[in-house]
């Protein structure tokens, strides 16, 4: 489908695509101990991929349904946990664009604090918010 027009001036006019769940648990899966990712690299890494198996064409990634798809792996994940699964989805390995965590991930800021911090992450905080120091150099590469 084509980008929606409100959001063209945010993600450009070309194609808008879905995102598969699986897709986006598996990307996840990647993010190794000591490193992070953002939604945003998810949705370019996802793009990347079906444009060079659909001749070049220019695509974003939904940032909606990805998003979405993030709070339902996590939620999934963190089922698991609770039955003492070990090999789950790091899903606390997420950030925001800006390095911030997610309020909305199960157990909020502060399992997500908490997980990071048994990894070596550092924060600081910013107000209400709490972000990853130096993110941007903790960011995995696909």
């Amino acid at each position: 489908m084509d980008v929606p027009v409100k959001w063209q001036k945010q993600y450009g006019s070309g194609k808008m695509i879905i995102a598969k769940p699986l897709d986006v648990d598996a990307l996840i899966r990647k993010v190794r101990k000591g490193k992070l990712v953002t939604v945003q690299l998810l949705r370019k890494k996802i793009a990347n991929d079906y444009s060079k198996t659909h001749n070049g064409l220019e695509v974003v990634t939904c940032p909606l349904t990805t998003g979405i798809f993030v709070r339902i792996i996590s939620e999934c994940a963190n089922e698991d946990l609770q039955q003492g699964k070990k090999n789950v989805t790091p899903y606390w390995r997420v950030v925001k664009d800006g390095g911030s965590l997610f309020e909305k991930l199960p157990g909020g800021i502060m399992l997500q604090t908490e997980k990071l911090s048994l990894e070596g992450f550092t924060f600081e905080h910013k107000g209400k918010k709490i972000k990853v120091q130096n993110f941007e150099s903790k960011l995995v590469t696909f």
